[in-house]
């Protein structure tokens, strides 16, 4: 069973992934952009004058590009999130690379940035080898508080309780703008920083 905070050893185990940061908070949102959830999820941040960072499918942003722009558009950051949120641990390593690669492009090809480019690994798996070849050039990040707003079988209270419970100064959370995702998105994301938005800073990667 994954827990909603990451475990320290596993933090241990993988010091070349960025897992945290220091004092404030980073919002992170997975597997977007897609329309109404992203903007739901925009709104939302916009309501709380906050900044957060969209690892974005490559996929999705071909399809929506309009969605994208918006999360560029209101300043928030990106990253990349794979081509089509590949399993690194049951994919090629050469597979793998490319679909970092294609997405890449694709948000390149719809945002210009010169800041150092971010990459989050679908489900957080990603094998030792491809850190290496990845670490160049992008800063991998993973979390410490994972809302698993995802989990069909958690309740939106349950979901709430806990990410709450996970978030600590310097954490990095992790939140779903996806379908699956939206019914305990859509209650706990406000409910969450009505909750902590007095006991934090707040911050994008």
């Amino acid at each position: 069973m994954i827990p909603h905070k990451t475990p320290l050893i596993l933090q241990k185990l993988y010091p070349d992934l960025i897992w945290k940061k220091t004092e404030k908070v980073y919002l992170t949102f997975d597997d977007g952009p897609i329309p109404e959830v992203t903007d739901f999820v925009i709104k939302t941040l916009n309501d709380f004058k906050i900044k957060a960072t969209f690892f974005c499918i490559g996929d999705n942003v071909q399809k929506h590009p309009d969605v994208f722009q918006r999360v560029i558009s209101e300043g928030h950051s990106v990253g990349n999130h794979t081509m089509h949120h590949v399993n690194g641990w049951q994919t090629t390593n050469d597979l793998y690379l490319k679909e970092v690669k294609d997405c890449d492009e694709v948000i390149r090809s719809n945002h210009s940035s010169t800041t150092k480019k971010l990459f989050r690994p679908p489900y957080g798996r990603i094998r030792r080898s491809v850190i290496g070849e990845l670490n160049s050039e992008f800063d991998i990040i993973m979390w410490t508080a994972l809302s698993k707003d995802y989990d069909q079988s958690i309740s939106p209270e349950k979901c709430l309780e806990e990410t709450l419970k996970a978030t600590e100064p310097g954490s990095i959370v992790l939140f779903h703008d996806s379908l699956k995702a939206r019914k305990n998105l859509e209650y706990v994301l406000p409910r969450y920083l009505e909750a902590i938005y007095d006991r934090f800073e707040f911050d994008k990667l």
